[in-house]
């Protein structure tokens, strides 16, 4: 998942862009409204970690207009301000769920997991191909009901198939999913991730379209 953590706080940004990144989710980290905004304006992510309090403005003024342009990202605010009144208009600006700071990194994995499982927005979490089994809110692939141990691209390529299973995904938006990573994108690699995820799961759970893209899912 492609998490975008806007935040001024150098110290606390450091530990939580660290901590996210260490559960193999790609993070991208902007220090004031003007970079958030630009961010949600023109990448596409699974998650928003938003402080209120920036240097150019407020994170609820922010996250007002992304809702009213239709965002449907999932929000958790990151507050220091612990009083009801600023839960309850972050609530109601179109946050899904907030952390008072300073807050426990292993309490912001749980709630950034709960988030994700009643994210409306991705109704299919659960993805069953014969015996594979992909469980997107768990981020846990089984094979008749041995697990498959899956690196951050190559999860990040599974994830971007397992959201459409039995449509075609395109080469240029499994691009973009890698792209989270940092690094650079040669012309092979979505190839390259593909085979490796093949080699993993079956060769007969990803099919190739050659010039469209790719499918998650076998022949009916």
């Amino acid at each position: 998942m492609r998490v975008l953590l806007i935040e001024d706080d150098a110290t606390l940004g450091e530990a939580v862009r660290d901590h996210v990144a260490a559960g193999d989710h790609a993070v991208d980290w902007m220090k004031t409204i003007d970079t958030g905004g630009a961010a949600l304006a023109t990448t596409s992510y699974g998650l928003v970690l938003l402080d209120l309090r920036l240097p150019d403005g407020s994170g609820i003024d922010l996250l007002k207009k992304f809702r009213g342009q239709g965002g449907t990202t999932p929000v958790i605010i990151l507050t220091a301000h612990d009083q009801i009144s600023d839960r309850i208009e972050g609530l109601n600006s179109g946050a899904d769920d907030y952390l008072v700071k300073p807050f426990n990194l292993g309490e912001l994995t749980a709630r950034m997991l709960a988030v994700s499982r009643r994210y409306s927005g991705r109704p299919v979490t659960l993805v069953k191909i014969g015996e594979l089994e992909i469980d997107a809110a768990d981020r846990r692939v089984t094979a008749s009901g041995e697990t498959i141990t899956l690196s951050g691209r190559e999860w990040a390529v599974l994830d971007a198939l397992a959201a459409r299973p039995n449509a075609v995904v395109s080469k240029a938006q499994i691009e973009e999913a890698l792209y989270a990573f940092g690094s650079e994108i040669e012309s092979n690699t979505v190839e390259v991730y593909v085979s490796r995820l093949r080699k993993k799961l079956g060769r007969d759970h990803i099919a190739t379209l050659r010039g469209i893209g790719y499918r998650l899912g076998r022949e009916q």
